[in-house]
């Protein structure tokens, strides 16, 4: 080890080597990121406004709105920057930075999910102790809980990732720092302690995933007991994007973990991070907002309001 120097800073990769590729992939990411922002604070505003939106479904909602416009806004503008700026270096505090949010923010939002399922289940399986169990301060609870939860985990394991200096090659094939492409250049020790951490990790998210699923098979059991075709319907439209983006959420952290980035290219690198960091905050608002006409009210008439406001204006 004394034949190698400690890492200062690391190299992202770069993806064009073209001036007009670059741009024309800045332009793209940077159109990604602002309709996932503006998706996003459209549906926590149409919430906040609409007083009939004021339920635990939708308070988890507006909780897993912001957590998306966190978790896209550690990564992308950086990257949409350095891009432009043509810079393809990280210190290793920024690194540690963006390992601490985005473990943060995936974390909490995970959990929120399981919150979130979980309020689903009560709706439809024991609707008439809804009330009683979905008080506002147990709610409350449960997005604390998410966002705590998600704050210890981000802890542990970039602590456990930084604790010690870098040494190695300090290239990663990647537009972010992400705990897949710093295993490589870990020492073994702190490489054995975080590999054991993923896998505690990963048994505790099955876990909790096959709680999900035996929750789903219950409430849809519940579903199709309902008499009215109308009535079924209404159900499954409450719990589907649920179930949607938990998928969309525990597939794209599969890809991450078990491809080796060594055997990827680099497009099929960026492919494989845009799919867990940048397809769930730009999805989760159209799988909630386009199937949910409550939303859709509330938007537009918040829009009819900025228009307005605009043509009083001018």
């Amino acid at each position: 080890m004394g034949n190698f120097s400690i890492i200062t800073e690391f190299l992202l990769i770069e993806f064009f080597n073209v001036w007009e590729l670059q741009v024309l992939h800045a332009l793209l990411f940077l159109m990604i990121y602002l309709a996932a922002l503006m998706g996003n604070l459209l549906t926590i505003a149409a919430i906040i406004t609409d007083s009939q939106l004021h339920s635990p479904l939708y308070f988890f909602l507006s909780n897993l709105s912001i957590l998306d416009i966190c978790s896209i806004s550690v990564t992308l503008p950086k990257f949409i920057v350095n891009t432009l700026s043509g810079i393809h270096s990280l210190s290793v505090l920024d690194c540690a930075i963006q390992i601490f949010f985005s473990a943060f923010f995936v974390s909490a939002e995970f959990a929120l999910l399981v919150a979130m399922s979980y309020d689903r289940f009560v709706a439809i399986c024991k609707p008439l102790h809804y009330g009683i169990i979905m008080n506002p301060l147990r709610c409350l609870g449960a997005a604390s809980g998410s966002w705590f939860s998600g704050l210890v985990y981000s802890t542990v394991h970039t602590g456990n990732i930084f604790h010690q200096p870098f040494r190695g090659s300090n290239v990663i094939h990647q537009f972010f720092c992400d705990v897949p492409h710093l295993l490589k250049v870990l020492s073994s020790d702190v490489f054995h302690t975080e590999f054991v951490l993923l896998l505690g990790s990963l048994s505790l998210f099955s876990f909790c995933f096959a709680l999900l699923i035996a929750s789903y098979i219950r409430i849809f059991s519940s579903v199709l007991k309902i008499p009215s075709v109308e009535g079924r319907y209404k159900a499954i439209s409450t719990c589907s994007p649920q179930l949607i983006i938990l998928l969309l959420f525990i597939v794209s952290i599969i890809l991450a973990v078990l491809t080796d980035a060594s055997d990827t290219s680099p497009i099929q690198n960026l492919l494989i991070a845009m799919s867990y960091t940048t397809l769930p905050p730009l999805m989760n608002p159209v799988i909630y907002s386009l199937r949910n006409q409550k939303i859709i009210v509330a938007m537009r008439k918040i829009i009819r309001k900025v228009i307005y406001s605009l043509s009083l204006k001018t």
